[in-house]
């Protein structure tokens, strides 16, 4: 909370900062989650030891009552919002904008009507009644009071004293209440508590003093918007404060949620359980074992296996399964980062069939090359809705490309494209909506590809590993989402990594007699440490 003589900033100000670097975003996820791949895969898959927040509960089957629903719901929402808050700079609260022709804003409307009128009613009585001012004024009093510190005892007892209700109301008996005296310093004191962004508004209260019942509304209005200011302030002053704890807070949520509701993990589980029959497909083949000649099967290492999971994130159906429970809270930024990376491999097709079906008459024009990826992004806006016509797009796409590179020739007095170039590049780039085209195939794979490295490499969080051959075009944009994924993926290992290696002992290790892990180590027991990849 500000000090008596200090303002908010202002959620415009905050808004209108300039946005960090993909580095400092680095340094600052770095600070929440020290620990690398390599600290992780080293905890014990049987330890025993961890305490009651670092491991997840192995409750018994029970039935789930009406008051622990409830309570593992407002457990989530405080988690998800802590997390917001942590790993989102520019999070803030805005008011509430309800469509203009929803039922909730015309009732709304109608309520808050008939009370003004009522209002409005009273103060032209004769004599005046002041019932209704009376309970505004008191709220406000009490509103004013709530933006103070604890120690402002000062203009605590100033409020107290002017906005006296037992003392108005005995001048409300008498028809001796000073309504234009009270707004006024009502006005002058929102101007001392409010947000820089705001003294406009107290300046145009200042103003349009004459009607009492317009100017009560006013003074509501810009005090839900100095709320809301209050609100943003009090979440940038926490944020360091978080920023230190979260990871430990999220985990104690998310044990509390786990021992209220056993099958909080069931989508997690299968999510890894999918994971280890995919890496386990990539792995190579069996050797014989020495002593008894028989073929013992190799199992995917640990980190192999959450990197597959984390990357199966990012190529995922939308409309197939929820999302696994620990990865809730990131929803919007996967979906985000999901999307961002479908738009990237396409323009990364488009721009390949280009530059393979032309050849060295477009080569080496960069100015070329960056109008055709800023051209195709914007012909693809929308990709994602349900009725966008992809095929149309990409026949836009090709329209405009072949348009462009024409003129590009032209000015290098190469001869334009022909009728048969042109449809032979349109059909190319409309087949990529085929799932086993070539060259999406391609790309799709060398993307998959860059992502192991980023999240094998220990420093890609700051220093992100060039992209495969084939990937130059988008190599800026991809890298950026590197980071920003690798980023994610390391603060959900810290939270969360407790728990999948309790779900990766069971999935690996229940029943199995010697594993051989992937880096080739025999896994004698359930009870040796997690070797790192």
């Amino acid at each position: 909370m500000p000090l008596n003589d200090e303002r908010p900033t202002s959620t415009s100000t905050v808004a209108s900062e300039e946005q960090n670097s993909d580095t400092e975003s680095s340094e600052r996820c770095d600070s929440l989650t020290s620990s690398s791949d390599v600290d992780f895969s080293r905890q014990s898959f049987t330890s025993d030891s961890s305490s009651k927040h670092n491991s997840p509960s192995c409750s018994p089957p029970k039935t789930v009552t009406l008051d622990e629903v409830m309570a593992s719901a407002r457990d989530l929402s405080n988690l998800s919002l802590a997390h917001e808050i942590v790993v989102n700079r520019n999070f803030h609260l805005e008011p509430p904008d309800l469509p203009q022709n929803s039922l909730e804003k015309r009732v709304k409307d109608m309520v808050h009507k008939a009370y003004w009128d009522c209002l409005e009613s009273e103060l032209n009585n004769d004599p005046p009644e002041y019932g209704h001012a009376i309970k505004l004024l008191e709220e406000i009093r009490d509103t004013l009071l709530s933006f103070l510190n604890p120690g402002a005892n000062r203009l605590r007892t100033q409020i107290m004293e002017v906005l006296d209700m037992d003392l108005i109301r005995q001048q409300a008996a008498n028809n001796a209440v000073d309504i234009q005296g009270l707004v006024s310093y009502i006005i002058n004191t929102m101007g001392k508590f409010c947000a820089p962004v705001r003294d406009d508004e107290i300046k145009k209260l200042k103003e349009n003093s004459s009607d009492v019942v317009k100017l009560f509304k006013e003074i509501f209005r810009v005090l839900d918007l100095m709320k809301m200011d209050m609100v943003n302030f009090t979440i940038q002053s926490l944020r360091p404060e978080l920023q230190r704890q979260s990871v430990e807070y999220e985990r104690a949520k998310f044990q509390s949620i786990l021992e209220r509701t056993p099958s909080a993990l069931d989508h997690t589980t299968e999510w890894i359980r999918s994971s280890i029959e995919e890496a386990t497909q990539v792995m190579p083949p069996a050797e014989k074992s020495s002593n008894s000649g028989q073929s013992i099967k190799p199992l995917p290492g640990p980190t192999l296996v959450l990197n597959t999971a984390y990357i199966s994130l990012l190529t995922r159906d939308e409309s197939k399964g929820p999302l696994p429970e620990t990865m809730i809270t990131d929803e919007l930024r996967l979906q985000e980062m999901r999307r961002s990376l479908q738009l990237y491999q396409k323009v990364a097709s488009v721009l390949l069939i280009v530059y393979s079906s032309i050849g060295g008459a477009v080569s080496g024009l960069p100015a070329l090359a960056e109008r055709l990826k800023k051209m195709t992004p914007v012909l693809l806006e929308g990709m994602h809705s349900a009725d966008f016509n992809l095929n149309e797009a990409l026949s836009n796409v090709s329209a405009q490309i072949c348009c462009e590179v024409s003129k590009s020739l032209a000015e290098r007095n190469f001869p334009a494209l022909s009728t048969e170039m042109q449809a032979t590049l349109k059909g190319q780039i409309c087949d990529i909506t085929q799932e086993n085209n070539p060259i999406r195939t391609l790309v799709e794979g060398r993307v998959q590809q860059y992502f192991r490295v980023v999240l094998a490499s220990t420093n890609s969080h700051r220093t992100p590993p060039p992209v495969p051959p084939g990937l130059g075009l988008i190599q800026q944009e991809l890298m950026g989402l590197g980071v920003s994924f690798v980023n994610l993926v390391n603060f959900n290992k810290k939270v969360y990594g407790p728990f999948y290696v309790s779900i990766l002992k069971n999935l690996l290790f229940v029943n199995t007699q010697a594993p051989t892990l992937q880096n080739g180590i025999t896994q004698g027991s359930p009870s040796s440490p997690l070797e790192s990849n």
